[in-house]
């Protein structure tokens, strides 16, 4: 598990910069993907689950809480997957990491529908812009095999 200091301002006097992140839950050499319900633009899409880091939260800590509140589940956070993506205006940066499930089983309490995907199976689903370099990560790296 990896630890790290809470959000802070970007440095230059300006408003901090937002931090989303993600978890790339692996179990048996297949991901989690979570097809978007909301807003209407985005449903359908797929994605990892995870949202945004409160003031205050670590990154871990974040995607940890998110993952109880989205899938009912208790995981444990691993490394970094991909480098940070940035989003909208560069004032929102999506941070991915691996995780592993440790209790429960993952169930669609904010999602449309969930998916375990093995690496061939990973372009069945229409992904989200932004996780696209995370598909292509996951594809290339260790986590599937």
């Amino acid at each position: 598990m990896q630890a790290e200091s809470p959000s802070a301002p970007d440095g230059r006097g300006s408003a901090a910069i937002r931090v989303i992140v993600g978890a790339a839950i692996v179990a048996e050499r297949k991901v989690l993907a979570c097809a978007r319900a909301h807003p209407p633009e985005l449903a359908g899409l797929w994605e990892f689950p995870g949202g945004k880091v409160e003031p205050g939260e670590s990154e871990t800590g974040a995607l940890v809480r998110e993952c109880q509140e989205e899938l009912g589940v208790r995981i444990a956070v691993g490394d970094r997957i991909g480098d940070d993506i940035p989003l909208g205006h560069r004032r929102t940066v999506l941070k991915i990491f691996a995780a592993r499930l440790l209790d429960g089983q993952p169930r669609p309490l904010e999602h449309a529908a969930l998916r375990w995907l093995h690496r061939d199976e990973l372009d069945e689903v229409p992904w989200l812009p932004a996780d696209a370099p995370i598909v292509a990560a996951l594809r290339a790296g260790p986590w599937l095999t």
